[in-house]
């Protein structure tokens, strides 16, 4: 049986990145790589539910992917977070960041800043399959 590559390995192997110590990077770095991750996700799960025009395919999208969608799902799945996780989302929670949503609360924004840190710290180890575990997780426990 053919063992699957992950992204994450297939970026490293096509770009001769070495390996870096995550524990280094600080939690806006791992937000900054974590929203595209998150983005992807609910890009990919909108797309392949069927072709239509961009704009659609947008305002699909952005109900998942916005500050306070973000911050809802965090929420639903805190007690799902071992040690080590909560211990990342806590500090991009707490990191200071530049800028601010504009729909969103500053609490809303710091939640969303703290799983997108997550998401991105999960994308680097790559433990992918426990981000769409914890983002199905999330989404199972907000339909409740």
């Amino acid at each position: 049986m053919e063992e699957s590559i992950s992204l994450l390995t297939m970026i490293k192997n096509s770009f001769a990145l070495g390996e870096v110590d995550i524990r280094t990077y600080s939690p806006l770095t791992l937000a900054y790589i974590g929203d595209a991750v998150y983005d992807l996700i609910f890009r990919t799960a909108v797309v392949q539910r069927g072709n239509t025009s961009p704009n659609k395919l947008h305002i699909r999208t952005t109900r998942y992917v916005k500050a306070p969608a973000q911050a809802r799902l965090v929420e639903a799945i805190l007690e799902d977070l071992s040690a080590e996780e909560l211990a990342v989302y806590k500090r991009g929670k707490n990191a200071k960041p530049y800028t601010m949503a504009k729909n969103a609360t500053a609490g809303e924004y710091k939640r969303a800043t703290g799983l997108e840190a997550l998401v991105g710290y999960l994308y680097l180890t790559d433990q992918m399959e426990r981000v769409l575990f914890l983002i199905q997780t999330g989404l199972s426990k907000m339909e409740e």
